[in-house]
């Protein structure tokens, strides 16, 4: 994922409504979400990275989900390390709650070029990034998460905070109006620009909440709603490469 945000405990229906786009290269090959069966673990829902194993979200039937995004710093990138996609998978597959997961993960942080990871069970809420590592309880309110650390203030990261918080205002708010946002092609003022460390052209390009390039851009969105008795709606778009159409939808449930 490269842009999460979500509303914890603010809504008289949900306990969590989180809204994310997965940005990729489009010639990495994905696998949709779907139930890690073939792999062993039949009570995983999650995407698959294909080239390296992992995912970036995924749900269990023990009423846990992790969401990862990167952490943008180029020198840091060029290291050769263990993929971020393992942080959730190797937490879904655990017995380990949030608190404890998150702990387990700051002891072998080092193992990870940069990443922002959020572990949510059925009490508990956390974030984590190996830039700060300091592990954070997520307060109920409107948060978010992209390239950089928790509620960092990017121009696309707070558009979509004020949206989504605009959106469930409406307590019988209609997922279409989430993906609608998710696919908000305006880009960031040059001065709003946040600094990175990479040139311009690209900062601009993926400054988006829905990114799109000749090679790179938003592959899928998702929607997890967890309700207040703990009831998972995990809904996952994908998109044609480098285009907004709808290339295939799948929605799953646990309790």
């Amino acid at each position: 994922m490269c842009l999460i945000a979500f509303a914890y405990k603010t809504h008289p229906k949900y306990d969590l409504i989180l809204a994310a786009n997965r940005d990729e290269f489009y010639a990495r090959p994905t696998r949709k979400a779907q139930v890690w069966e073939q792999e062993g673990f039949p009570g995983i829902v999650a995407g698959k990275d294909l080239q390296a194993g992992g995912t970036w979200m995924g749900i269990s039937q023990d009423g846990k989900w992790g969401a990862l995004t990167n952490y943008r710093d180029p020198e840091w990138e060029s290291q050769k390390k263990t993929t971020r996609g393992k942080i959730v998978l190797d937490y879904l597959q655990s017995d380990s709650g949030a608190s404890s997961g998150i702990i387990e993960l700051h002891t072998r942080n080092d193992d990870y070029v940069g990443f922002n990871v959020l572990f949510g069970d059925k009490d508990e809420l956390f974030h984590y990034s190996n830039k700060n590592q300091n592990p954070a309880a997520i307060q109920p309110g409107i948060h978010g998460v992209s390239n950089a650390l928790l509620n960092t203030s990017w121009p696309k990261l707070d558009t979509a905070k004020e949206n989504l918080h605009s959106i469930i205002s409406n307590t019988d708010f209609q997922k279409e109006d989430i993906f609608e946002m998710l696919t908000n092609q305006e880009t960031a003022r040059d001065q709003n620009l946040p600094d990175t460390g990479i040139p311009y052209k690209w900062e601009k390009a993926i400054s988006s909440i829905f990114i799109q390039t000749e090679t790179y851009g938003t592959r899928s969105s998702s929607i997890l709603l967890i309700d207040k008795s703990g009831y998972m709606e995990f809904t996952e778009r994908r998109y044609t490469p480098g285009t907004l159409q709808k290339l295939e939808e799948q929605t799953f449930y646990m309790k």
